[in-house]
């Protein structure tokens, strides 16, 4: 048996998935949770040592035989996130993640000591938003002097994992678009977002070396080896962002292929050829891990709200379904936005969850439950149209993520964009997606001459059962319900940008 590993370092998992790629079996995966640290802020934080552990629990709950089978190696991160070390690789503050809104203070401040966001774009393709990994950097550099001045290194939550595996600091230019700080056209470092971020200090010293998708980065160390109960010297690839290895894991690597990704946040994305840099700002201008781009958008909130609801409304998990169901498409006129960790589409950190259009006649768990998911697809609808208006091909949304497993989510989302929804028999599309970008760099390394897209095309197939097509009849009832979606964000959004 020989197999490639796939590690996923989520929000609020960790997760491995080993995956035979001669008989093309996923042989034994594991997980094992994470908690999010929060204070009313908007403050989001983890710590590397609580990483670390739920890594050594998954493995330790893998058989020494699979994972003496080991031949490559892939990791996937969460996006965004600022791991701070200093000259001793010893972490200087807890993880601020993706979904930490505490930082938008910083994000004014690089934004007018650019120039403001139109020159941004202009010059690396990308606005600087609450959430991206240069304005903690800058958060820290105001909140915690000490420790910003023994910064020595700047890593994202996959690179550490990286450099635990490997002892390489290193950085691909997936998950790199996504700090805010990488001219995505170019695919280099921007001293000048650099100097707008802090302009008495070299950063650029602090920043990892960026290197190529398919080249391995590295081994397995010995102390690796030793922790994990794996062997010593296994090829790793880069690896890349959660939604970078998500494009990989449903075989989003050619144009027309789309993605959507249902979890805590949702995101979209494409596969592109060329840059494709949004001049309005609302579509992220990223790169993929795979030598192309990745033009994306995303929210903070998605399988998010559903949960968060659920609780207060008494609906358990397996009731979700049919709950939702008993409610009409546009749910009788009820409309959320669902912003309960602020939002990024639309940008609106500051922003909170609303209700709006409540009635004695339509005030039901159904109708609210049912406007949290509708509402959630809302948002990367938004995206989508957006996509398709700057040259993105759409002809098929591959779903993944928690909500992909939920009958009711796909259909909506079918019925809302209008496309036809597809699922992959391959669950976990980011820590597979690992998994086959170390297969295509093994496979590359071993002679053979084959392409991202040869791998995905042979190791992917569709879950014919899963799929659904769009009900053309309630084109008119969500065109209607979107409006009113829009809408309230119109009248909404001035009162969260003037807090």
């Amino acid at each position: 048996m020989k197999t490639v590993l796939g590690i996923d370092l989520g929000t609020q998992s960790i997760k491995l998935v080993f995956y035979d790629y001669q008989t093309k079996e996923v042989v034994a995966s594991s997980s094992s949770d994470l908690e999010v640290h929060r204070d009313g802020s908007g403050t989001a934080e983890q710590n590397v040592d609580d990483w670390l552990s739920a890594l050594e629990s998954c493995f330790l709950d893998v058989s020494h035989s699979v994972k003496s089978s080991i031949v490559a190696i892939g990791v996937s991160g969460q996006q965004h996130g600022f791991v701070a070390l200093d000259a001793h690789d010893k972490p200087l503050y807890p993880v601020k993640l993706w979904c930490d809104t505490a930082t938008q203070a910083e994000v004014d401040e690089i934004t007018d000591n650019f120039g403001g966001p139109e020159r941004l774009i202009e010059r690396i393709g990308n606005p600087i938003l609450t959430g991206y990994t240069a304005p903690k950097i800058v958060w820290l550099r105001k909140n915690n002097p000490l420790a910003y001045r023994r910064l020595a290194h700047i890593l994202l939550p996959h690179d550490y994992l990286n450099f635990v595996l490997t002892g390489k600091k290193v950085m691909e230019c997936g998950d790199a678009s996504g700090t805010g700080m990488l001219n995505v056209r170019k695919k280099e470092w921007s001293t000048e977002v650099l100097y707008a971020m802090d302009s008495e200090r070299d950063l650029i010293a602090c920043l990892p070396q960026l290197v190529v998708p398919d080249q391995f980065i590295g081994v397995t160390t010995s102390e690796a080896a030793e922790a994990y109960d794996i062997p010593c010297g296994v090829p790793v690839s880069c690896g890349g962002g959660d939604n970078m290895m998500g494009a990989i894991g449903t075989g989003n690597v050619v144009p027309g292929v789309l993605t959507m990704s249902l979890g805590t946040s949702g995101c979209l994305y494409a596969y592109s050829d060329i840059p494709i840099v949004d001049p309005k700002g609302n579509i992220a201008a990223f790169c993929s891990s795979t030598g192309g781009w990745l033009p994306l958008v995303c929210t903070m909130n998605c399988t998010l709200s559903t949960e968060l609801l659920r609780a207060p409304l008494g609906v358990d998990l397996g009731e979700f379904e049919n709950i939702v169901r008993a409610a009409k498409p546009g749910c009788d006129g009820v409309t959320s936005l669902p912003f309960f960790s602020g939002e990024r589409t639309p940008n609106l950190p500051n922003a909170r969850g609303s209700i709006l259009g409540l009635t004695p006649e339509n005030c039901s768990a159904p109708n609210l439950l049912r406007a949290q998911v509708e509402s959630s697809i809302y948002a990367l609808k938004f995206g989508l149209d957006e996509m398709v208006s700057i040259g993105v091909k759409a002809e098929e949304i591959i779903l993944t993520g928690g909500g992909s497993n939920s009958a009711v989510w796909r259909e909506i989302v079918s019925d809302v964009c209008q496309l036809e929804v597809a699922v992959l028999d391959q669950g976990e599309g980011a820590a597979f997606g690992a998994a086959l970008q170390s297969l295509w760099v093994f496979s590359r390394a071993s002679g053979q001459d084959v392409s991202i897209a040869d791998i995905t095309t042979e190791h992917l197939t569709k879950d014919l059962s899963s799929c659904v097509k769009p009900d053309k009849s309630l084109r008119g009832i969500y065109n209607d319900s979107y409006l009113r979606y829009k809408n309230a964000i119109h009248h909404i959004a001035p009162y969260y940008l003037n807090i």
